[in-house]
């Protein structure tokens, strides 16, 4: 019910988020259980991308003008513990990355949307109460990911020492929008202007300046309880990406 909400009441375009096909899947997939019906992570997950796939275009035939997929099972690859974790699960993560790349592709295959329509996917790290999740670099799934997702944005974590630096970016094909959330939603404090639109041209030493964007780094609940911070909290957090994008694009 959100779109049509939305549709009647945002005084322009709105984003709705869902779930990425992968993130169904991923840590649901168990040898010796799961494959007596899938024989493969990758069976699973297409099937999971077919239901999906009938809620993404709904929610452009409702008026949602930017579809987000949210993916935080992405940093299953990416953080060493989580990787070795899935491994000795019995599951390759090598493959299992193949397998959700195909199904978030999938996903979106077919869509039929409008030209201003946008569809997008967040690598998340984790926000629940303002805890932290995945630890490390996006390098060990940049250049696969970045080369076979067919998303029209990125919208990437940096709000911390974390992530590492820029340099995965260099892998963003050419015209792909990257959102850097270099703001946090996990703590009050409010960071330095001076000092994010610097990093924004760091990124930009790896991705035009006309296809980079900037935000928080991920919304402020990922469930109802919501993060440790107050209404007031989040206004101005809100109002530092107005104020920071208008200095870095004018």
């Amino acid at each position: 019910g959100e779109a049509p909400f939305l549709k009647q009441h945002a005084p322009g375009p709105f984003k709705v988020c869902t779930p990425a096909a992968m993130q169904h899947a991923i840590s649901r997939y168990k040898p010796g259980v799961t494959d007596k019906v899938y024989p493969t992570i990758h069976d699973m997950l297409q099937d999971v991308a077919t239901i999906m796939r009938d809620e993404v275009q709904a929610l452009i035939d409702e008026g949602a003008s930017y579809v987000q997929l949210d993916a935080p099972s992405y940093s299953t690859f990416f953080d060493p513990k989580r990787r070795a974790s899935l491994d000795a699960s019995g599951v390759n993560s090598a493959e299992a990355l193949d397998a959700a790349i195909a199904a978030d592709n999938a996903m979106i295959q077919s869509i039929t949307r409008r030209p201003e329509v946008a569809i997008g996917i967040h690598f998340c790290r984790g926000n629940k109460r303002s805890a932290w999740g995945a630890e490390g670099s996006y390098e060990p799934i940049a250049e696969k990911a970045f080369a076979s997702l067919t998303m029209d944005r990125y919208l990437m974590e940096f709000d911390t020492e974390r992530p590492g630096g820029f340099e995965p970016l260099r892998f963003v094909p050419k015209g792909t929008t990257v959102v850097l959330g270099l703001i946090t939603t996990k703590e009050p404090r409010l960071e330095s202007e001076d000092e994010l639109l610097r990093r924004i041209e760091q990124a930009g030493k790896y991705v035009a300046m006309e296809n980079l964007a900037v935000s928080t780094q991920c919304g402020f609940a990922s469930a109802a309880s919501g993060n440790l911070l107050s209404w007031d909290d989040m206004r101005r957090k809100l109002e530092l990406v107005t104020k920071v994008a208008r200095r870095a694009w004018g």
